[in-house]
């Protein structure tokens, strides 16, 4: 039996692969009563990924739409503090950083401990977890805010980054297909683009649901990377042809 959060994670799949589901199947699928996928589809109601049709629920997110950032927390949160740990140990004291937006990234701020670094995030939920660290510098930037993201986007943004010079940069693909680094949105396409422009290192944060998956916007070819820190779920075959093309590939 799936516990509470991974139960939720599954249902948001299942509305985003088929567009809606039935209270008594899932009931089933889940091995839970047919209350608890009520209570469930409330929740999810609630935050605007889905309405209440008869005998279910029907999905309000387009193909295209990114899944909620409340979603993305509990989706391989353990994956995701791996990852981040492992960035943080890439990091040098000194160093002026610029952290995408995602949930990942997230855990790359919670990370940082005691470390001296000049940071600019894009995301509220980030600085507000660099503000646990009063050895790190954090400037921020300009711009306006995405609703449910709450990630900086905009000409404001943009411009903010561009004046500016990072040692590194952590990137937080939506999707890696193909070799290339993917958004869902066009404004974070943007900022991600903004990012990578202003560094001397770019560091590639995406565990392995991310390859194969597509976004609209695209972002940057991923050898456009000098590392990619994923896990060990990761392709071998799409790693080792990153690896050839000299991308820095840690499985972690």
């Amino acid at each position: 039996m799936v516990d509470a959060e991974q139960r939720l994670s599954a249902l948001v799949g299942q509305l985003r692969a088929e567009g809606r589901l039935e209270v008594a199947q899932a009931a089933r699928d889940y091995g839970t009563a047919e209350m608890t996928i009520r209570r469930d589809l409330d929740v999810l109601v609630r935050r605007g990924v889905a309405r209440r049709v008869r005998g279910g629920a029907a999905s309000l997110l387009a193909r295209g739409d990114e899944i909620p950032y409340w979603m993305r927390e509990l989706e391989a949160a353990p994956v995701k503090a791996r990852i981040g740990g492992a960035i943080s140990r890439l990091l040098r004291d000194g160093e002026a950083v610029g952290l995408d937006s995602g949930t990942t990234v997230l855990h790359v701020a919670r990370s940082l401990g005691e470390r001296r670094l000049t940071v600019l995030p894009v995301s509220l939920p980030t600085a507000n977890a660099l503000a646990e660290h009063p050895s790190v510098r954090i400037i921020l930037a300009g711009g306006e805010l995405r609703p449910g993201e709450l990630s900086l986007t905009g000409a404001g943004t943009v411009a903010a980054i561009a004046a500016m010079r990072f040692d590194t940069v952590v990137l937080a693909p939506c999707g890696l297909g193909g070799g290339t680094l993917t958004a869902y949105d066009l404004g974070d396409a943007a900022i991600k683009r903004a990012l990578r422009e202003s560094a001397r290192r770019v560091i590639v944060a995406a565990d392995s649901s991310k390859f194969g998956r597509d976004g609209m916007a695209v972002v940057c070819d991923i050898r456009d990377a000098d590392v990619l820190v994923t896990d060990a779920d990761a392709p071998t075959e799409t790693v080792g042809v990153l690896r050839a093309a000299g991308v820095d590939v840690l499985c972690v």
